[in-house]
């Protein structure tokens, strides 16, 4: 399985420091386990240890005796130091605290950068040899400005396990190196659908080491974190090989890099799946966690913890794990689940060191937690304080529920259902949550006052993988009438992909993708959560409508003008009704092909709306659940109707 190799450094270390300790802020990085042919030096940070030893095994099997235990010497500030004499290479390692008199469990630290089957002890390799070939060749794809990103929510189970996704690779990193997939019906799948759908980030899922069983390989999203910093083996073809799963996720990142597709990594900082025998808590316990005043772990993630990314070095292992994922693997953007119960000093720091490693990297995440704090919430991560983060983007939940109906509620309707009420939270979104004096905000609907700098630090959405997805919401709201959700369907994603914030659309939605009515699929199995490919034939329409705005967005500036100042001065929102949004973009403003742009979206799911715009020909660019960028012919202005559920988009350009 392994091959002997040499390698000078290689960093695989847990190593933090505490609150109190005034050199925390002068460390540039965490220390080294440095290798050596003849001996390899250990080192460890646990302040309140009586002792420490490392020891190193032939395997990862946990039944095997350590050939080898080494006692850790104490240092200043609580590090712990030794030497294990011999050649390391390809061998694995575990450190265990005794701490009030007891041993506790081995661990491999917090920093593991490799690791064995299913990650309870560190794996010594030689990275270089988990570079694929033309590795230190590969080029990221063009990116001007976030304005011209489109996310696309990916997990590699989803997007690969039906029979006819065509791929060899089944619920793989791999799965993304394969070209020429199809289904059936010869249309293309998996890698090749997302080039032909024109996104421009495939946003993957928790794809570091969670806490499942990686033999099993049960079905889990990933939000299940135990080792932060190495890839999960279950996605590997060799769990057991702790090369394999970092070979072929830099496969799986250069693959996408060549085809024109940024990867973004969804990363869960916020808990662990459990505590007492976490890794944080095997290190320096309860340090890494934020705790109530009776001592027990406060629950702001409603998984039982929440890590306290205020204490200086779990701030620190957060800005050095996602500089390693860039560094790397290469990543080009980070999702912070449930980001609201970091702190914005942390938030800010993670995105000054991404921005200036790399300033394409786009980071974003979930302006929400799942329960209270234990710390003040005005210094919270929150939406309401995105303001405060001006490199940080948030999910517009107003947009999403405005659109659809309330998370909190799947069986209430909204805009597409024709219900009342909704119309000022679609224009927020619209206008990208920055200031816009055509929104009335005493009626948006969680938001009373804008909470964005720029556009671009809003995400607009209808769906993801948390929640019903998009064709199941219909379902429920709409039900028996498939023609009125697909039209809800097309409708929908026209606001999103016309709206000033950056698009996301979860895998699937663009061929009406269900999961079976299931609400919260983490851990169902694939058949619920697969993509079905077949239909990619069946909605061909509703492809080809999603596929056809994709292309427009991309091609004319005015819809994604990337800047608050030009929103304001070319974003002008005509008279509404509760089922009838309407606006007018100043496309020679921005430099765009189209002069004069005007969209109108009708959400009743029975009666006609009608809009006015001036006197005039226009080009008809979309209407009546068609899209075309060429366009579908003529109209002279004035008043114009809106079939039900539909979207109008009318151009004139000299």
């Amino acid at each position: 399985m392994f091959r002997n190799r040499f390698i000078g450094n290689i960093t695989i270390l847990a190593a933090m420091i505490a609150s109190a300790c005034s050199c925390a802020s002068e460390k540039n990085s965490f220390p080294e386990m440095k290798y050596g042919p003849r001996a390899t030096e250990f080192t460890l940070w646990a302040p309140d240890a009586e002792a420490v030893c490392v020891s190193v095994y032939n395997t990862a099997d946990p039944a095997e005796l350590p050939i080898v235990t080494e006692q850790l010497t104490k240092l200043k500030d609580g590090y712990w130091t030794g030497v294990v004499e011999g050649d390391c290479m390809d061998k694995f390692y575990g450190f265990r605290i005794t701490q009030d008199g007891v041993q506790l469990q081995e661990c491999p630290g917090v920093n593991a950068h490799a690791v064995g089957l299913n990650g309870r002890r560190g794996a010594i390799i030689d990275m270089k040899a988990t570079d694929p070939h033309g590795w230190d060749k590969d080029v990221k794809p063009a990116l001007k400005s976030a304005d011209e990103i489109i996310l696309y929510e990916v997990h590699h189970r989803d997007m690969t396990m039906d029979e006819q996704s065509g791929v060899c690779n089944k619920g793989m990193f791999l799965a993304y190196t394969e070209k020429g997939t199809e289904n059936s019906y010869g249309e293309p799948t998996v890698l090749d659908h997302m080039i032909d759908l024109g996104i421009t980030h495939m946003h993957i899922l928790p794809s570091f080491d969670g806490a499942g069983d990686e033999v099993a390989n049960e079905y889990n999203w990933g939000y299940d974190p135990l080792n932060y910093n190495v890839p999960d083996g279950k996605y590997c073809s060799d769990p057991a090989d702790p090369y394999a799963r970092i070979r072929e996720f830099k496969q799986m990142v250069q693959a996408l890099h060549k085809n024109g597709i940024r990867v973004v990594l969804d990363v869960v900082y916020n808990h662990t799946m459990s505590t007492g025998d976490s890794n944080f808590d095997l290190t320096a316990p309860k340090y890494f966690y934020r705790l109530r005043e009776d001592g027990s772990y406060s629950d702001g993630s409603g998984c039982g913890n929440e890590t306290a990314s205020e204490r200086p070095m779990m701030r620190k292992y957060m800005v050095e794990s996602v500089l390693y994922w860039a560094k790397e693997y290469h990543i080009d953007g980070f999702r912070f689940d449930l980001m609201g119960i970091h702190d914005i000093q942390t938030m800010n720091e993670i995105a000054e060191a991404l921005y200036e490693y790399d300033p394409s990297i786009y980071v974003y995440g979930e302006g929400w937690s799942a329960g209270t704090c234990q710390y003040p919430a005005e210094e919270l991560a929150m939406k309401a304080n995105i303001s405060r983060m001006s490199r940080v983007a948030a999910f517009g939940d107003e947009l999403r529920d405005a659109v659809r109906g309330p998370f909190s509620d799947d069986n209430q309707g909204a805009f597409l259902c024709g219900l009342p009420g909704n119309t000022e939270s679609i224009k927020f979104g619209l206008a990208g949550a920055v200031q816009h004096d055509g929104v009335d905000y005493s009626k948006v609907n969680y938001s009373k006052e804008p909470w964005a700098l720029e556009p671009t630090q809003m995400i607009s959405y209808v769906s993801c993988h948390d929640d019903l997805c998009f064709s199941d919401r219909l379902r429920k709201n709409i039900p028996d009438n498939e023609q009125a959700q697909l039209s809800a369907l097309k409708l929908g994603e026209t606001i999103v992909l016309t709206s000033q914030g950056v698009p996301f659309i979860f895998c699937g939605e663009e061929i009406f993708r269900d999961k079976k009515g299931v609400h919260n699929s983490y851990k169902s199995p694939d058949d619920v959560n697969s993509i079905e490919w077949e239909r990619r034939h069946t909605y061909a329409d509703v492809y080809e409508y999603i596929r056809e705005m994709i292309r427009i967005r991309k091609n004319h500036k005015a819809f994604h003008m990337g800047d608050a100042v030009l929103v304001r001065e070319n974003l002008h929102f005509l008279p509404c009704t509760d089922n009838l949004v309407a606006f007018h973009l100043d496309g020679a403003a921005v430099g765009d092909s189209w002069d004069d742009i005007y969209v109108a979206f009708n959400g009743s799911l029975d009666e006609t709306a009608s809009v006015e715009v001036p006197e005039g020909e226009y080009t008809v660019i979309c209407r009546d659940g068609r899209v075309s960028e060429e366009g579908l012919g003529t109209v002279e202005g004035g008043m114009l109707e809106l079939a039900p559920t539909s979207a109008l988009i009318i151009v004139k350009q000299d």
